[in-house]
C-alpha cells in the first residue's frame, strides 16, 4: 500500500500526471491496484469547490474522508487536488503514517503564467476551467512543497510546460520505483511510515489544529489586502467576530504579509512543543495572528 499526493498550481497538469503514474504502476512488473481520488468524483463545479472557504474545507474534508477509508484496502491511491496547503499535506501524512504504508509527494511545477495560460486555453475550447478570481485566489495562496518537510517527503518534481508528462518521464520512472521496490532489512532508499500508537491520536489533534491556523491567518491576509484594495488610507483593519481591529498606518504589501504570516506559523508550531498547544479553532487563531500583527506593525510604524 502507498500513498501519493499530487501537489501543484491550478491548471498545472496534476490530472494528467495522476493517469500517468497509475497507468504506469499498473504495466509495471508488480502489476499493482490503483485508485485515484480526485474532486470530479463528488459531482462537484470546480468553481464551486473554490469559491468560498466553506465550500473548500468541505471538499478537502471529502477528499481526506475518502483516502482514510482506502488506505486500508491495500491499493496504492493517489489523491489528485490542488493539496496546496501544506497544514493539509501534513494530515494526508498522518493518515499514511497512521496506516504504516509509503507515502510521497508528486510536485508539477509549472510557472504561474503558464498555469494561466493553459487555464484559459482550457475555458477556450469549453472544458472545465476556473473562473479568473478564482484562480488567481488559489494561485496567491499556495504554498510550495519542501522537500525537508517530512510531509513533502520524498518529493518528485515534474515540469509538465519544459518536458510534458509520460509514462517514460524519469520522475515517473522514478516514483514506480519507490512506490513498488520489494523492502527487507537492509533496504535504506524507501520510507514505510511507522505509526506510534501512543502518539497517533495527539498527531492527528497536532494536524487539525495546524489546519485550522493554517485557514485562520489566510483569512486574516485576505481582509487586510481586501480592505486595503478599497483605496485610500486607512489606519485599522477589522475581522468582526468580537475580534480586535489590527492597526496599520502604512500600506502593508502582500509579500510582507505573507513573510509575517510564515513566520507567525513556524513560530506558534515551535512554541507548542514546549509550551501552550497550537489553536484548536478558527478564532483563536486569528485572535493570535491578530496580536502577533499588532505587536509587529506597532514596531515598525513607531
Amino acid at each position: 500500500m502507498a500513498l501519493v499526493v499530487i501537489c501543484g498550481q491550478p491548471c498545472s497538469g496534476k490530472s494528467t500526471a495522476a493517469v500517468t503514474l497509475s497507468e504506469a504502476l499498473k504495466e509495471s512488473e508488480t502489476k499493482q491496484n490503483v485508485r485515484i481520488i480526485d474532486e470530479d468524483s463528488f459531482h462537484l463545479d470546480r468553481n464551486q469547490n473554490y469559491a468560498n472557504m466553506p465550500a473548500e474545507k468541505m471538499l478537502r474534508g471529502k477528499l481526506r474522508s475518502d483516502v482514510d477509508r482506502s488506505v486500508s484496502r491495500g491499493d496504492i491511491v493517489i489523491v489528485d487536488s490542488l493539496n496546496s496547503i501544506k497544514g493539509y499535506r501534513y494530515e494526508l501524512w498522518c493518515i499514511a503514517r497512521a496506516a504504516g504504508i509509503r507515502y510521497c509527494v508528486l510536485f508539477c511545477d509549472v510557472d504561474e503564467d503558464r498555469c494561466r495560460e493553459w487555464n484559459k486555453e482550457r475555458e477556450g475550447r469549453g472544458e472545465a476551467s476556473y473562473d479568473d478570481g478564482i484562480f488567481e485566489d488559489l494561485v496567491r495562496r499556495f504554498e510550495k512543497p519542501e522537500r525537508r518537510n517530512r510531509w513533502d517527503s520524498p518529493l518528485f518534481e515534474l515540469f509538465p510546460s519544459r518536458d510534458g508528462i509520460e509514462k517514460s518521464s524519469p520522475v515517473v520512472l522514478e516514483a514506480v520505483t519507490y512506490l513498488t521496490k520489494t523492502v527487507d532489512s537492509k533496504t535504506q532508499d524507501v520510507r514505510i511510515l511507522q505509526p506510534s500508537i501512543a502518539t497517533q491520536s495527539a498527531r492527528f489533534s497536532e494536524a487539525n489544529s495546524l489546519y485550522e491556523l493554517d485557514r485562520a491567518t489566510q483569512e486574516v491576509i485576505n481582509a487586510i489586502v481586501e480592505q486595503q484594495a478599497l483605496g485610500g488610507a486607512i489606519s485599522r483593519v477589522t475581522l468582526g467576530n468580537d475580534l480586535p481591529p489590527i492597526e496599520i498606518c502604512r500600506p502593508i504589501g502582500l509579500p510582507e504579509l505573507g513573510r509575517l504570516r510564515r513566520t507567525f506559523v513556524k513560530l506558534m508550531g515551535q512554541s507548542s512543543l514546549s509550551g501552550p498547544p497550537l489553536p484548536t479553532d478558527a478564532n483563536s487563531g486569528k485572535r493570535r495572528f491578530v496580536d502577533y500583527l499588532n505587536r509587529e506593525f506597532g514596531g515598525s510604524n513607531a
